[in-house]
Formats: C-alpha cells, structure tokens, sequence
C-alpha cells in the first residue's frame, strides 16, 4: 500500500503478505524476507523474549511488504518508511510492546552506529544505504532522547536480532511450517493482550 495509508488488516491478511511476497530479497542480501523474519523470530525465542517482542522481531520489516515497490527501494534512492508502516499495522493489531519496537528499529540503527565503534562496520550494504537515507548516526541528543522512549531497549534488541538474521544456512523446513508458527505466535499474542 503507498501512501502511508494501511486498511486494517487481520492476521491472516499479514500471513498473506508473506506467501505473496516473502520471497523478495534485499538488493545485496542472501536471504528473503520470509527467511529474515523467521531468523529474527527465533533469536528472540532463543535469547528468552517476551512473545510480544518475539512477533515485533518476527514482523519488523512487514512494512516492506506493504510499501509495493519492488526489490531494493535503496538501490534507487528511496526511503520507503517501512517502520512506520509496519508499527502503523502492528500497533493497531496487538498494541504497543509489538508495534513500538517495530516503529524504533530503525532508529536503534542509528542510535547503534553513533554509540558503538565498528558498529557501522557490521552492516551489510542495503543496511548503510538505507542508513545514510534515515538519517545517519544520531546525534548525542538525539541518543539521550531515544533512549528516554519507554520501548528503545526493546528496539535495540529488535535491531541486533535484524543484523544477524542473514544467514542464508538458516531457514524453515518448509514456507508452511513457518507461516504456522508465525500464526501460532500471533495467536498467543492476541490471547494474551
């Protein structure tokens, strides 16, 4: 959806997304969207996170479904706001402590980049193009004021899990079975809420 507009839209409109487009990949990148999300989801499984946290991790970069510009919007420029539609969605579906982190992410980059020496290093070609297109590092006050926002330590984890979640060696046994527990998670968060 362009615009910046998003209909409400239910769980399984987001497990659609993924069947339609989860297998686009980031210019640069050995790994599909479906592929990161899954990764991402299950570092924050493994590193004991909150199920809530777990989903915000798993749908972080939903917002690039959303967006319908093809492949890789840095290679031409653009920035397609993929936070804010993610957490516009997320927000709205399960309610802050999944759409917040997701909506902070990308500034947790940023807060990362100007805070931790090599950070930027770490990053892979898409991430600094899309880096210098959000913003670049944070100023100390811009820092101070980020780390005042009641979800950024759940960003800054958020964000971790994203630079590693790119291991092509890594994924699902099958699209299904991921997309299962994908819903299952969704579930748990709803039931929860």
């Amino acid at each position: 959806m362009q615009g910046g507009q998003t209909d409400p839209m239910q769980t399984n409109q987001i497990v659609a997304l993924f069947e339609a487009q989860g297998g686009l990949s980031y210019d640069g990148e050995s790994v599909t969207q479906l592929q990161h999300g899954w990764q991402c989801g299950r570092l924050a499984a493994q590193a004991g996170a909150t199920p809530a946290l777990q989903l915000a991790a798993w749908l972080h970069d939903v917002g690039h479904l959303m967006t319908g510009l093809p492949g890789s919007p840095t290679t031409q420029g653009i920035d397609d706001a993929h936070e804010a539609l993610g957490a516009q969605l997320l927000g709205g579906l399960f309610g802050p402590a999944v759409g917040e982190p997701v909506a902070l992410h990308v500034q947790a980059k940023r807060y990362l980049v100007a805070m931790q020496a090599g950070y930027r290093q770490g990053l892979s070609p898409d991430s600094v193009r899309s880096l210098a297109l959000q913003g670049g590092p944070m100023t100390d006050t811009e820092a101070a004021a980020f780390m005042l926002q009641p979800h950024a330590r759940d960003a800054l984890r958020v964000r971790v899990w994203d630079d590693l979640a790119k291991d092509p060696g890594q994924q699902p046994v099958s699209v299904p079975a991921a997309l299962a527990d994908l819903r299952a998670l969704m579930q748990q968060v709803l039931q929860a809420a």
